[in-house]
Parts: C-alpha cells; structure tokens; sequence
C-alpha cells in the first residue's frame, strides 16, 4: 500500500536549511512531540480534528519539504491542515533576505546569518502549548522545564503508538481546565504555577481568549490580552507572540538566554542591564524575533 505524500513548498528556499531547523528541534533529549530520525522528523498533528503521524524528509528539490503519512493507513487525509501546521511549524513562508541584510549593520549580529543560514524560527501552531510553555518554565533551569512540560504532555495529552513509538499531542485546553490546580503537584510543578496553566486554560475552554480573536489583534493589542491573564508577565506574553502569532517586534529583554547569549557576543563580564537590554535591541524593530532566535542558537552547541 502506497503512503501518501503531501509536498509543501518553501519560500526563499536559499536561506532554509533543514540541517539547522533540526540542530534546534533536537537540543532536548526530552521532547516528546516530535522525534528525529535518520535526518528526518516525526510528530503527530490534526488534520480536520484528526490525529495524523507524519514524516518530515527534504524534498528531491531544494524548494519544497516533502511529507509522508504514516498513520492513519489505507485512508487518505486532508492535505490542507497538514500543510499549514507545518509551514506554520518551521515558518517555511518565512522571507530572511531583509533579516540577514540587517545583521550584517549590526555589531551584536554580524556573522549570525552566516554562522546558522537557514535556520527558521522554529514555531508554535497551537496557541495554547504557546502560552503554557513559558509559564511550565518560569523560573527554573531550561532542563527542569523540559522535564516538566514532559510530565505536562505524557499525563494529559492525546496518545497513540504507531510503529512502537509513543506519539502525543499537547493537551487541550478543556482537559487541563477540568483539573484542579492540586492535580499538578505530583508532577513537582509549584502551587502557583499550577493555578497559572489551570486558569489560562479555563480562559480558552470558555472562550475568553480565542486563537481567532488573538489572530485579529495588533501586536499592542494582543501584548495587552495575554498580560491580563495572571502568571503572564512581559517574558510569558511576548514568548507567545513570537512563536504563535509570528510578530516580527517580539523581544524578550528578560529572557535569560538572551542576556547570555549578548553577554557571550559582546564578552561581557555580567549579564547587561535592562537599560543596556534596551539600547542594544532599539534598532532591531522588525528584525528582533529573528535576532533573538538566531541568538538562542548561539548557545547551543555546533
């Protein structure tokens, strides 16, 4: 039986490297959404509100990424909402040219566009894991976070074995709304940032706060929204916005990774200031979700 194969085109293909979106993809041996292998990526996602496991390959050509299904067999799934996720996933419509001119303007960013050409700000379909994971992570290392945003997934996200491996998807809301806060705790996750996850995820299940709503609000607007919500500070929000809506002006001044990724480029002898945050990213205006991203990558290892 034949599987079917879903091509999905890459803009700029130039500046896409499949090699980098994978260094990135893979720099926890934690994840549990998505699996690489032999080059190639492996996840479950909805196809119209169905489960769909699916292979991520480079295609023959440079322009396009090609898709196999892998489950469900013998049943033919509607290309279109797989097509999206994807492209949304590793922003395959992405245009990079403007961002790499920029970075080479830039004493904080000159080289990045050559160091990690091709990488894509990997990001967030699903606008629910883009809000929860930032709070999962507030104020613990980035390894304990990925333990718990583990225990998070496995315990209460959708399941499915295909080819004797575990596939998930990330809860929805209504599931972890129907929780009490105190159902976390066995998965070390603290009071407060129990009551952070349960209370976002009623404000989605009762449709106070909407994927469609956010996707017709401004930056300014949906910055607003999200800081509304308790437990979503400036960091939480802008996180969001960068991986789930895209926004081009998302910066994360307080983002810790950022502040040692400047330090490390500038050799600092201490993280900058805010005030020094400040001055050093002004400039950046519709480039800092891409500087920032391609300063994360700077971190990790070659």
């Amino acid at each position: 039986m034949a599987l079917q194969k879903i091509l999905i085109p890459i803009h700029e293909a130039q500046h896409f490297s499949f090699d980098e979106c994978l260094r990135f993809l893979g720099r926890s041996d934690r994840e549990c959404l998505h699996y690489i292998r032999n080059g190639k990526v492996q996840r479950m996602l909805l196809s119209e509100g169905e489960p769909v496991v699916v292979e991520i390959a480079p295609g023959k050509k440079s322009d396009y990424l090609e898709v196999t299904v892998l489950a469900p067999l013998g049943v033919a799934v509607a290309e279109e909402p797989i097509k999206k996720f994807i492209t949304h996933w590793l922003h395959l419509d992405a245009s990079l040219q403007s961002f790499y001119d920029y970075t080479e303007t830039d004493p904080l960013l000159k080289g990045l566009a050559q160091a990690y050409r091709g990488l894509r700000l990997i990001g967030m379909p699903d606008l629910f894991e883009a809000i929860s994971w930032p709070i999962i992570g507030q104020q613990i290392n980035l390894a304990f976070a990925y333990t718990l945003r583990q225990r998070f997934i496995t315990n209460f996200g959708y399941h499915a074995v295909v080819n004797d491996t575990d596939f998930y998807l990330y809860p929805h809301p209504a599931v972890i709304a129907a929780l009490a806060p105190e159902a976390l705790a066995p998965m070390q996750f603290s009071r407060s940032k129990a009551l952070y996850l349960v209370e976002t995820a009623k404000q989605m299940a009762n449709g106070y706060l909407t994927e469609a709503a956010l996707d017709e609000m401004s930056y300014e607007a949906a910055l607003e929204r999200l800081v509304a919500i308790k437990g979503i500070g400036n960091w939480s929000a802008n996180y969001a916005l960068m991986k789930y809506r895209r926004f081009p002006q998302s910066v994360l001044l307080e983002d810790v990774g950022l502040q040692n990724a400047i330090k490390n480029r500038l050799d600092l002898e201490s993280k900058p200031s805010m005030t020094a945050l400040q001055e050093y990213t002004r400039p950046w205006k519709e480039h800092a979700a891409y500087a920032t991203f391609y300063l994360w990558r700077s971190l990790l290892s070659q």
